[in-house]
């Protein structure tokens, strides 16, 4: 059964996010699992060749911890262009696998992945710039990863149709980010609060100090619970507001999103006449 291309309000972009999650819960999970349980071995196996001790912090902990970032992002952008093309599919209700999800990005992984950095650079600079521009570029290059996993554009192509396609609608995208950021935070807290507090107990009878390692341990694996969990809204939210404004602003329809899908990438099928 298909879902016919309509402009959503607020609250259908919400609901139709949730409902998505629910029905392809395993989906959009296992495709958050591959990614991020590579980073969770590599944290753990850092962890324990490379802990963080009372003595100080050792050059192999700072290559290990640069090593981390670099493995993040990649994972971030693996899991978000996969989770960009099953929401592509299943919004539709075509059927989508993991493995499907993953195929159409594997070999644009790396550049997905720059893009996410230079997006980093850019809004990191914003918010150096009094908070505001930050916040400002955050909702601007809101739709940068869809419409690069969609359109097969670059960095600056992306942005720039981000910029574009968001004009007019940052009030309801600040408030979809804002309630899925309330929501991953809250589920972050309920598997880390305990490790806080049994932290803080051990500090209290052993003294100030570097946190014990299996501490160091137990925190990467609630992290990785949680954005196995809640991380998929995020990106099921944005997918569905790019997707709802290529319809409010292009007239883009049934035929036009299976085409897109279809095509390779770098070639977008021109939009519909309003």
């Amino acid at each position: 059964m298909t879902t016919p291309l309509r402009p959503m309000n607020l609250g259908e972009l919400l609901d139709r996010s949730f409902f998505l999650y629910r029905k392809h819960f395993l989906l959009f999970t296992g495709i958050m699992l591959i990614p991020y349980l590579g980073l969770l071995a590599f944290q753990l196996v850092g962890v324990a060749v490379a802990p963080q001790t009372p003595g100080g912090l050792s050059g192999m902990y700072f290559l290990w911890l640069f090593l981390s970032v670099l493995l993040s992002l990649v994972a971030v952008a693996a899991s978000h262009g996969a989770t960009v093309i099953a929401v592509s599919k299943v919004h539709l209700g075509v059927p989508a696998t993991v493995s499907e999800a993953f195929a159409p990005i594997k070999r644009r992984i790396l550049g997905l992945a720059g893009i996410m950095m230079g997006l980093g650079l850019g809004i990191g600079i914003g918010f150096l710039c009094l908070i505001i521009p930050g916040i400002l570029l955050a909702l601007m290059w809101s739709l940068t990863i869809p419409v690069a996993v969609v359109e097969g554009t670059g960095l600056v192509g992306s942005v720039q149709r981000s910029a574009d396609l968001t004009k007019g609608s940052w009030g309801r995208i600040f408030v979809v980010y804002f309630l899925f950021a309330v929501l991953f935070y809250i589920v972050y807290l309920v598997f880390n609060v305990p490790i806080f507090i049994a932290i803080a107990m051990f500090a209290r009878q052993h003294g100030p100090g570097v946190a014990p390692v299996w501490s160091q341990a137990l925190i990467p694996i609630g992290t990785f619970l949680t954005q196995c969990l809640v991380g998929p809204l995020m990106t099921i939210g944005t997918s569905l507001i790019y997707y709802d404004q290529r319809v409010r602003r292009e007239a883009f329809d049934l035929q036009h999103m299976m085409s897109a899908l279809d095509s390779p990438p770098g070639e977008t099928p021109t939009p519909a006449p309003v």
